[in-house]
């Protein structure tokens, strides 16, 4: 008798205590020794998708569910790690579905965990599916309400919903709870226009100063306060705040603003007129609408009154187009050899984007935003980036529109810069990387413009405030679009918004942020000598 055969709960541990250390080799032996001596054991087959999570590697993954599933049908655990798999293998609809499913059983179950519940609103969020989400969030706060995270969870549904009163009462349950909460401090604060006799700024700075707020937390804060003393016309404390802020969120990245300035430099190399002029035919499609840029130009203004339209659907801001150029790249034989992305510089991948057959790109792009689009007769993209493929998105799909939102240089470049970003727009935290990377955008711009003459659409963010009506019917008009008077009312338009001025397009249009740059001219001195030093009239 072998005394000393190790139990399927020791082999357990092994693979918990592992991945805790993150040993991902130590792991994997454990888990695969745990899984063929036991193959019966639920539990074995959970963590190795937990394991297949971390890796990245989901078709893995939709095995090992399967597996678990096979122990356990309908355990939600092991559900959701399903769904997330199929996510991320592009099996949206099936996904979809799953999860609808999984909600519903939720909201009828008495004994769902609170975690199993907060992870299923997530995903619905993720999905478009806010009302579902928003379902979960308050089935999950009435089993735990002492719960801080739960309320700021909640709160970022109600914003996306423009229920901006409700959000700000979630997030006053999560400050009660948890007053160091910075990243519900810095939403609480971007909700609504502060006062000189209602604001949180006295409470904020007992905050800056917490032992207990790590240095995430004090940049959230210190966006948070140059937001509420701007709000007040303390013009001198808000950019004093924002500078802190911004200096200490670039110390944290690892970020060469050159890289990004000779991708663009490439793609304008790359992608000249000879290409234009070649006998390309493309997807036919007609359904997308591309609004592009740079960030807080105006981009989520203009999507809201074109989705205000019956027939036009706002899709978000979609990564796809840009991944499914990825693929086809890393299809591309180059020199006569199957060349893997990782094995490019970012100069030949450029080079190698413009060799892909880009009917397919098309195609491909259209199929995979469905199930989210496909039921009005247009759709919006509006991924601010889409501006490095305007090229390629009109070789790919030459019947869609391309709108790219222009604003003045210097209150775009404050917008951005006063703007806390959670992962994009590195760019935005130096005045000298934002006025490079302003930069080469507007000179790409100009190469788009040459290259392919009277395609973009180019809509002045001030235009669109001092004459809506006007500039509403020439831009429906430049989407083929019949004029309906509800786009005028954009901010009745009840889709959710998940972008940064979710807030600001449930009011109707206003006009005092058009120069409010002015206010901050001399600390903002530095970065507007240099874009006018390329040539940019900034006056």
């Amino acid at each position: 008798m072998n005394t000393n055969k190790i139990s399927q709960g020791q082999l357990q541990n092994i693979v918990v205590k592992s991945l805790e250390n993150n040993d991902i080799r130590k792991a994997i032996a454990a888990c695969r020794q745990l899984n063929s001596e036991f193959p019966a054991y639920f539990e074995g087959w959970y963590i190795a998708g937990v394991i297949h999570l971390r890796l990245n590697k989901p078709l893995a993954g939709l095995v090992s569910t399967e597996r678990a599933l096979a122990l356990q049908p309908n355990e939600p655990r092991i559900t959701l790690q399903k769904i997330e798999f199929l996510l991320a293998t592009e099996q949206v609809i099936e996904a979809r579905n799953l999860l609808t499913q999984l909600a519903s059983n939720n909201l009828m179950s008495k004994t769902t965990a609170t975690n199993i519940i907060d992870k299923t609103a997530m995903l619905l969020s993720s999905l478009d599916l806010h009302d579902d989400a928003l379902k979960q969030y308050k089935l999950a706060i009435f089993l735990e309400p002492k719960n801080a995270a739960l309320h700021y969870n909640l709160a970022t549904a109600l914003r996306f919903l423009g229920k901006t009163g409700q959000a700000i009462d979630a997030l006053n349950a999560c400050l009660s709870l948890n007053p160091v909460d910075f990243e519900a401090q810095g939403m609480r604060s971007s909700l609504r226009k502060q006062s000189s006799g209602h604001n949180h700024i006295n409470e904020l700075k007992k905050v800056l100063v917490s032992e207990a707020l790590p240095t995430e937390g004090k940049i959230n804060v210190c966006y948070a306060l140059a937001k509420e003393c701007d709000d007040i016309n303390d013009t001198i404390q808000s950019f004093n705040f924002l500078k802190q802020g911004a200096t200490q969120r670039r110390q944290q990245m690892a970020y060469n603003v050159d890289v990004d300035v000779e991708i663009i430099e490439a793609i304008k190399t790359t992608y000249q007129q000879v290409i234009f002029n070649k006998d390309i035919t493309g997807n036919q499609s007609a359904e997308p609408i591309f609004i592009l840029g740079l960030p807080r130009t105006g981009t989520t203004l203009v999507e809201r009154i074109l989705s205000s339209h019956s027939d036009v659907f706002a899709a978000g801001e979609l990564d796809n187009f840009g991944r499914e150029m990825m693929k086809l790249s890393g299809d591309v034989k180059l020199a006569g050899k199957e060349s893997g992305l990782n094995n490019l510089s970012r100069t030949k991948l450029v080079n190698q984007s413009s060799m892909i057959e880009f009917s397919e790109l098309g195609k491909n792009y259209i199929n995979s935003t469905r199930p989210l689009t496909g039921h009005t007769e247009r759709f919006i993209d509006k991924l601010p980036f889409n501006y490095l493929y305007a090229g390629l998105i009109h070789l790919a799909l030459p019947n869609a529109k391309i709108i790219n939102m222009t604003r003045h240089p210097m209150a775009a470049c404050y917008a951005i810069y006063k703007q806390l970003f959670r992962d994009a727009y590195p760019f935005s935290y130096d005045f000298k990387d934002l006025a490079q990377y302003y930069i080469a955008y507007h000179n790409l711009m100009k190469h788009w413009k040459s290259v392919m003459p009277n395609v973009i659409y180019e809509l002045n963010y001030e235009n669109v405030v001092a004459d809506l009506e006007g500039e509403s019917k020439k831009l429906l008009n430049f989407c083929d679009l019949s004029w309906q008077e509800q786009c005028l009312r954009f901010y009745e338009n009840q889709q959710a918004s998940t972008t940064a001025s979710a807030s600001q397009v449930r009011q109707p249009i206003y006009s005092s942020s058009v120069e409010r740059w002015r206010s901050y001219s001399e600390q903002l001195a530095p970065l507007k000598a240099q874009l006018e030093q390329a040539g940019i009239c900034c006056d």
